[in-house]
Formats: structure tokens, C-alpha cells, sequence
């Protein structure tokens, strides 16, 4: 079932959101539910405070990033990201390192803004799977930066939050626009300052 997206300017994506157990009802569902609206947004990652649920679950899919155009030389950053497929429940970052470097990020609660992020490119992550398998993996370049930003939103932190005070004084009224609705949006959301949903 595609779900709506909660877009900027709902609290719940400015909320510490709350870790769970085996026995979260539903979950195989949840998470079904989580993909199938990520692909229909086209998205690479999909945060559980997203759908409206602040509990710590995020997914990916890099897939993506792998794509290359034909005449195109492959991306090496994106090199194993062809079934780069998970679901990480109740996640740590263990350590970041390496020094920062920038990349154009968006976010589908934040439609039609992209702006540059600094972020270290490689770090350590402690998770469940699906499963409740227990995983302590490292990744870097684009992965580790996908599991970064999806991190951020069970941590109630959106990538605008890493913007200079310039940048988000020059992004306020289109962030404004936004959480009224007032945004051209090709998936499902529901705006905070708008009644109903699209």
C-alpha cells in the first residue's frame, strides 16, 4: 500500500523517533508498505517519521546510483550498489570518518529542493535486519551517504538542518511553500499546514 509522505514542517520529522521490538505489530507489512511508497516516489531511502510513524526503521535501495547511461563511464562511488537492498531497524552509527565532502541532496519531504551536504564519507552502523538478524557493517561513498541522511530522520534531523544560516534564510519561503501544500508533487502527501491529503 503506497502511503503518504508527511511533508517539511510536520514535528514528527523533528522528532527523536523511539526504538521497537520483535513483536511491532505488523512490520512485515510496514515495511512492504515503506518500499512500495519509496519506489512510487522514486526514492532511495524512506524513513519510518516519513510515513507518519516515529519509531527507528529506515530503508534503502541504491540500485539507482548503479544505473549508468549508455556511452557513460560507471560511477566508481557507486560501485556493488546494484543490489544494495536493506532494512535497518533500531540503527547505531558507531563512527564516522574521513574528510567531509559535498553532495546534492534531496529529500521526498522536502520536494523540489536539492542543495549541497557535508557529510564524512565512510562510517560504521550497528542494526537489525528484517529478520532481527543483528549486523555491524562499514560503508562508504554513496551507501554510507544514503544510510546518513536516512539516520538523520529516526534522529528527528533533516538535511536542511546542515545548511549555513544564509542558505535556509533564502530557502525559508519555498520550506514555507512546502509545508502549506503549495509544492508540485508527483507522489502522495500530507502537508501540516493544509488539510487532507494529495
Amino acid at each position: 500500500m503506497i502511503l503518504p509522505i508527511v511533508a517539511y514542517g510536520s514535528p514528527i520529522l523533528k522528532k527523536e523517533a523511539e526504538e521497537i521490538d520483535e513483536n511491532y505489530k505488523d512490520l512485515d507489512k510496514l515495511i512492504a508498505n515503506m518500499f512500495e511508497t519509496m519506489y512510487e516516489a522514486n526514492g532511495v531511502g524512506l524513513a519510518a517519521p516519513q510515513i507518519d510513524k516515529s519509531i527507528r526503521i529506515f530503508i534503502v535501495d541504491a540500485s539507482p546510483f548503479a544505473e549508468v547511461e549508455e556511452g557513460e563511464e560507471p560511477d566508481p562511488m557507486a560501485a556493488g550498489l546494484e543490489n544494495f537492498k536493506k532494512v535497518f531497524i533500531n540503527p547505531i552509527i558507531e563512527d564516522e570518518e574521513g574528510e567531509e565532502w559535498a553532495f546534492n541532496e534531496g529529500c521526498l519531504s522536502i520536494p523540489n529542493i536539492r542543495e549541497e551536504v557535508m557529510r564524512k564519507p565512510k562510517i560504521k552502523i550497528s542494526y537489525y535486519d528484517e529478520n532481527w538478524e543483528f549486523h555491524e557493517e562499514e560503508y562508504e561513498g554513496y551507501a554510507a551517504r544514503i544510510i546518513q541522511h536516512e539516520y538523520d530522520h529516526v534522529d528527528g534531523i533533516l538535511f536542511t538542518d546542515h545548511l549555513s544560516p544564509l542558505k535556509k534564510r533564502l530557502l525559508k519561503k519555498k520550506l514555507t511553500n512546502i509545508s502549506k501544500g503549495d509544492t508540485d508533487v508527483k507522489y502522495r502527501m500530507k502537508f501540516p499546514i493544509k488539510k487532507g491529503r494529495r
